[in-house]
């Protein structure tokens, strides 16, 4: 039987490791492997980047009693590789670390974003490490008037295969009576969905200024295990500079986990939905 992986970028500093963390809470569930992805930028540094890496799984392998880690390093781009061997190899999700909206750190807010975005798979973005529960059980579910919303639909499905999950889903009140209607066809699309899978949800609806603080302040108030978004499509160079609402939640205060999905991701392989169930 084919077995996916889970993919975690790597490049030796502690919020990796608790990607890793992370990575090893869900592999128990998901029945995954693991791999640490390192990207160097040119061909000449990967042997002492492949020594580096072997070394660090050795310890890792030792600390968490013997689990099964293995190493990839590729040269190129750190904007292009991960998301291009995820495409390429059996990746489930992958789960990245981020030093947070600011700092020098090679993966703050807006270039997790920039890896992100383009992706085939999932990312959940970590800033801490795990809390000591091992279950996804509150997930927090910003809905807009996107029809890429089925999309995320899909993968609270996919995460409600293997935890006993509360999906809070965030509703804005838009003043604009055309985008009212079509948030409001997507809250009725989901309502009927989770209905029919039999999963707990709850709507909150919230003004539509400050959605980011808003959902991050919700999130933080329940207490939540992760929250679930799609990533804008078509997000040009602007974005990247003065912050799309996406990077925000990713780097959010609060330090909860952010699952990322693009609208272009293949959900096929993790089977689909449909109104009457099953």
């Amino acid at each position: 039987m084919r077995k996916d992986t889970i993919l975690v970028p790597w490049d030796f500093t502690e919020v990796t490791e608790n990607a890793l963390l992370h990575a090893l809470k869900l592999s128990t569930h998901l029945e995954n492997k693991i791999q640490l992805i390192h990207i160097v930028k040119n061909e000449k540094q990967q042997s002492e980047a492949e020594r580096r890496l072997k070394n660090d799984i050795e310890r890792l392998s030792a600390k968490h009693g013997g689990v099964s880690i293995e190493p990839v390093v590729r040269a190129g781009s750190l904007f292009h590789e991960i998301s291009n061997y995820a495409s390429d190899h059996n990746i489930s999700m992958v789960i990245m670390g981020t030093h947070g909206i600011k700092g020098v750190q090679k993966l703050t807010g807006s270039r997790a974003l920039k890896v992100i975005v383009g992706s085939k798979v999932p990312f959940i973005v970590v800033q801490g490490p795990p809390s000591k529960s091992e279950e996804f059980r509150d997930i927090v579910f910003p809905l807009d008037y996107r029809q890429e919303v089925k999309q995320k639909i899909n993968w609270a499905l996919f995460l409600a295969k293997y935890f006993d999950v509360n999906v809070h889903i965030m509703v804005p009140k838009s003043k604009d009576s055309g985008l009212q209607k079509k948030i409001k066809l997507n809250v009725n699309f989901a309502e009927r969905i989770f209905k029919n899978h039999n999963i707990n949800y709850n709507i909150q609806n919230i003004d539509s200024s400050g959605i980011g603080e808003k959902t991050i302040d919700y999130a933080k108030e329940i207490d939540a295990d992760l929250i679930l978004i799609m990533t804008t499509k078509n997000i040009d160079f602007t974005d990247y500079i003065l912050g799309a609402k996406e990077q925000y939640i990713i780097a959010n205060p609060a330090q909860i986990p952010v699952m990322c999905a693009n609208p272009r991701t293949d959900i096929t392989r993790f089977g689909s939905f449909s109104a009457t169930g099953g």
